[in-house]
């Protein structure tokens, strides 16, 4: 059996989340603690904190994950954005401890023409200024990218450069994107490929730092560093390559969350069910 949901909403009350995730079959979920799109956000009461604890609990769905907003930068040169970037990073590590989510997902942000060498040093000094702020024990999962122009984490080596510069490495893992990675130009869609990319990920990154997967299919084909996601099963890693995602033994072990299109093709449940079909098909592939 594999532990698949999706990102769901929190409109009305942050604990509603956990409904949803029911609703939709999840059995790990993902949220915006806030507002994604904006940089103000307000208190968490303490009600809905312990009705989204109590509802955790009642319904088992565990664990969940929360994500970073949009607009941070963990690595602009602009001084104004990167000061908001890790006020709200501080910010989320605080109200993920709050609400005992053991993970937060970020995006590791484009050094917008600033050099790779600046945005290493930023998103590093980011983090350990989070760090040193909010002392708790949620993990902060850095993102794999799609390599797109300016971006950052577009390798496992750029993670890898990231991680060796925070103090704090067991506060620090990795969300692996399914998605960004295929798009980066790592192989999935083959058991040979996929075990290479997956033996090329520990000798520099370490399996042990792998702990969520976004279990997105991609617009774009290998090496396209195209972001785009896609309806599992509908884009350029496909059915067949799913199965060989979905019967590895690494994978089968991590929440799998879906950040897949809302569109009339296919909603969230449906995708869900989808991936449970594609996990139970054929003999598992050892990984």
């Amino acid at each position: 059996m594999v532990k698949v949901g999706c990102h769901v909403s929190i409109g009305g009350s942050i604990d509603r989340s956990v409904d949803r995730a029911k609703e939709v079959g999840c059995e790990t979920f993902q949220i915006f603690s806030r507002n994604p799109r904006g940089w103000k956000f307000r208190i968490l009461a303490d009600k809905e904190v312990e009705d989204f604890i109590a509802k955790i609990e009642r319904f088992g769905i565990y664990p969940p994950v929360d994500h970073m907003p949009y607009l941070p930068n963990l690595a602009s040169p602009k001084d104004n954005v990167y000061r908001l970037s890790v006020d709200t990073l501080k910010a989320e590590l605080e109200r993920c401890g709050q609400l005992r989510i053991p993970f937060l997902v970020t995006h590791l942000g484009s050094h917008l023409g600033a050099g790779r060498e600046e945005g290493f040093k930023r998103i590093t000094n980011a983090v350990k200024a989070g760090f040193s702020k909010v002392d708790n024990d949620v993990t902060l999962l850095l993102e794999t990218t799609a390599g797109t122009k300016g971006s950052m984490g577009g390798t496992f080596e750029d993670i890898r450069h990231i991680m060796d510069g925070i103090d704090s490495k067991d506060r620090v893992g990795v969300c692996f994107d399914t998605c960004h990675v295929l798009a980066a130009g790592y192989e999935l869609r083959s058991k040979e490929g996929l075990e290479e990319t997956l033996r090329h990920f520990d000798r520099v990154v370490g399996l042990g730092r792998l702990k969520v997967v976004h279990i997105n299919d991609s617009k774009g084909d290998l090496g396209s560093h195209l972001d785009r996601h896609e309806h599992v099963g509908m884009g350029k890693i496909g059915e067949s390559g799913f199965k060989v995602i979905l019967h590895n033994g690494v994978f089968r072990k991590l929440p799998l969350i879906l950040e897949t299109p809302v569109d009339s093709r296919r909603t969230a449940a449906e995708n869900i069910r989808k991936v449970r079909e594609l996990a139970a098909c054929g003999n598992r592939i050892n990984g």
